[in-house]
């Protein structure tokens, strides 16, 4: 297939960019089927940021003591548990986890 040079406009900035044909031929190659909305500068910039927990940062996670359901020791999970169901120590958690995927459970 032959490709033509394109000018698309960035989401982010406005700014016109040129979707070229050698990149053009390069999304056809990978299966991609979305033209690129953001110019190249904004690209990079949100992939540092991304990269770097920039404004993407979900921020600190609240976590909350519980006494584990199976051995008994104290833990710390991302969650406020509800009550209505266990909790488990991470080492608790990743047994029961792999006690249910091999069918053992």
């Amino acid at each position: 297939m032959n490709y033509e040079d394109r000018t698309l406009s960035c989401v982010e900035c406005g700014q016109p960019f040129t979707f070229s044909a050698d990149d053009q031929a390069y999304h056809a190659e990978r299966g991609f089927t979305n033209e690129p909305k953001r110019c190249p500068g904004c690209r990079q910039t949100r992939r540092a940021q991304r990269n770097s927990g920039g404004s993407f940062d979900r921020g600190t996670r609240e976590m909350h003591t519980v006494v584990c359901a199976e051995c008994g020791k104290d833990a710390t999970v991302p969650f406020k548990p509800r009550g209505d169901r266990p909790v488990y120590c991470s080492d608790c958690f990743r047994q029961q986890r792999s006690s249910v995927s091999s069918g053992r459970y």
